[in-house]
């Protein structure tokens, strides 16, 4: 497995990480004992970045314990990232933001004890709170660093002025945000903007939440807790849009020998060496597979001809508009 680079502050990683939120939440009924085999099965594979979130648990702490669990007999060989910043007691979880200090202490002395950790390597805000000053939050966590609770700070679902408020007072060493051949929103604000002050970017969802793996089916077939039944890019003419490109992207894998998914992870992991995707899997054959992107190599010509299929990524928002509102902060 490669590794690269997150941030000027030095943290390594394997080129590709492997986020968990499906384990316990997003996409239907999971499995603790699938998902734990997958994580140590990635291990075996060599990716050493795991990525999980007081949200995934919904405050149960669920999905931390089932990664602490599973990478208990190498915990000092990963690096472990984890994120605060939502109110788990808002009537609608993920609908109420949270990131006063005290509750940002509280959140990591609690996913210390659910990952079975002394300090957590990456600790993000999982979204900007409009109660609380960036500098308020950016202040917490540099004072959790100086105590040893946590090494690196992240972001999460924010802009370019956010960025550079949070970096002045505390280093910032990696974005986290949606990125893909779906979705380009970072391209032309955010990315100039990490490059400049030295901070890498985690893309989420890099294979479009599956649609990128070619295995869809339209938003109606899918149940009322898969969050594929109300994404806008599986509806309607936006559903039938990205089918068509996502088959013409099967074409251009299969003329390679590779799949979809491996192209498109591909395709992510071209964008520069700052660049580390997280992609979910509860499977470890998925798994295997999005490892071997990795070892795939894109010409000019490939890249070309991708630009062709997606130009301006797919139809259809990530998120409604309401949610993209809080995510889109300057």
């Amino acid at each position: 497995m490669q590794h690269r680079t997150l941030g000027s502050q030095g943290l390594r990683v394997s080129a590709l990480g492997l986020g968990t939120m499906g384990m316990t939440l997003a996409y239907g009924s999971s499995d603790e004992q699938e998902g734990i085999a997958t994580i140590r099965r990635a291990h075996d594979l060599g990716v050493d970045f795991f990525d999980t979130a007081e949200l995934y648990g919904l405050g149960t702490g669920s999905n931390e314990i089932l990664l602490g669990e599973a990478v208990r007999d190498f915990r000092d060989e990963v690096v472990l990232a984890t994120k605060f910043g939502f109110d788990m007691t808002a009537e609608q979880v993920g609908a109420g933001f949270d990131s006063r200090p005290e509750n940002i202490r509280k959140v990591a002395e609690n996913s210390l004890r659910h990952l079975r950790t002394d300090r957590i390597d990456l600790f993000y805000q999982h979204v900007s709170d409009p109660d609380v000053p960036v500098e308020e939050v950016a202040g917490t966590v540099g004072e959790l660093i100086a105590e040893g609770k946590v090494k690196y700070f992240g972001l999460s679902n924010v802009g370019p002025q956010y960025i550079r408020r949070a970096h002045a007072v505390t280093p910032v060493t990696a974005l986290q945000s949606e990125y893909s051949l779906f979705e380009r929103e970072v391209e032309e604000k955010i990315l100039p903007v990490l490059r400049e002050l030295g901070i890498g970017l985690v893309p989420y969802s890099p294979l479009g939440r599956g649609f990128l793996t070619g295995v869809v089916k339209p938003a109606a077939e899918y149940p009322a807790d898969d969050m594929r039944s109300w994404d806008e890019r599986w509806q309607g003419e936006n559903y039938t849009y990205n089918l068509n490109a996502t088959e013409r992207l099967k074409e251009l894998a299969a003329a390679k020998g590779i799949t979809a998914a491996q192209l498109a992870l591909a395709w992510l992991l071209a964008r520069g060496d700052d660049v580390v995707p997280i992609p979910g899997t509860r499977n470890a054959d998925r798994l295997a597979e999005n490892t071997g992107a990795v070892d795939v190599d894109l010409t000019e010509a490939d890249l070309a001809r991708i630009a062709q299929i997606l130009p301006r990524g797919s139809a259809g928002g990530r998120y409604p508009a309401a949610m993209l509102s809080v995510m889109s902060t300057d």
